[in-house]
C-alpha cells in the first residue's frame, strides 16, 4: 500500500493553520495582559460567565465552554477570586456543584476590556481579509468543525445556555 502525502497546496495550508494557531492566541494574550493583565484563557473564562443570564456557570460546564480542564479551570478561577472578579459558590440547583459567579467588579472588566479584545480580534484575524474571504474561512472551518465533531457533542453553540 503506497502512503498518500498532502500535496503541496496542502501542505503550504496546513503549515499556516499551525502557525496560525499558535500566534492568534500569542497576540490576543498579549493585548489582555497588556490591557488588564491577564492571560486570554482567563478572559475567556470572564467572558463565558458574562454571556450567562445571571452571570454564574456550573463549574463544568464552564471548563467546556472555556474549552479547559476541570484542574486547568479551578486555578483559573482561583487566580480571578484572588482579584475579586469570581467567586464559587455551592450550586442552588442541587447543592452539590459548585458554580463560578462573575462578581459586579469582574462584570466592570469584562466590559472595560471587551472593546480592545474585539480590535485585537478584528485586526488579527478579520483586518487581512475581504468580506468574502472572511465568508469563505467561515464556511470552511464549519465544514472542518462538522467533520470532526459530526453530532455536535463536542462543541458549544454560541449563546446556548446549558448548566449541566
Amino acid at each position: 500500500m503506497t502512503q498518500e502525502w498532502l500535496t503541496e497546496e496542502q501542505q503550504r495550508t496546513w503549515r499556516a493553520w499551525l502557525t496560525v494557531a499558535e500566534l492568534l492566541p500569542r497576540v490576543l494574550d498579549a493585548q489582555l495582559q497588556r490591557d488588564a493583565g491577564i492571560s486570554h484563557a482567563a478572559y475567556v473564562v470572564l467572558a463565558m460567565l458574562s454571556e450567562a443570564p445571571d452571570r454564574s456557570r456550573r463549574m463544568s460546564d464552564l471548563a467546556r465552554r472555556a474549552n479547559q480542564s476541570q484542574s486547568r479551570l479551578s486555578h483559573t478561577v482561583a487566580r480571578l477570586e484572588e482579584r475579586g472578579w469570581v467567586r464559587r459558590e455551592r450550586s442552588p440547583e442541587d447543592g452539590r456543584g459548585n458554580v463560578a459567579v462573575l462578581t459586579d467588579t469582574g462584570w466592570d472588566v469584562v466590559r472595560s476590556v471587551a472593546p480592545g479584545h474585539v480590535d485585537a480580534v478584528r485586526a488579527a484575524l478579520f483586518d487581512p481579509l475581504t468580506a468574502e474571504q472572511s465568508r469563505s474561512l467561515g464556511e470552511a472551518l464549519n465544514l472542518v468543525l462538522d467533520r470532526l465533531d459530526p453530532d455536535r457533542s463536542l462543541r458549544v453553540e454560541h449563546g446556548a445556555d446549558t448548566r449541566g
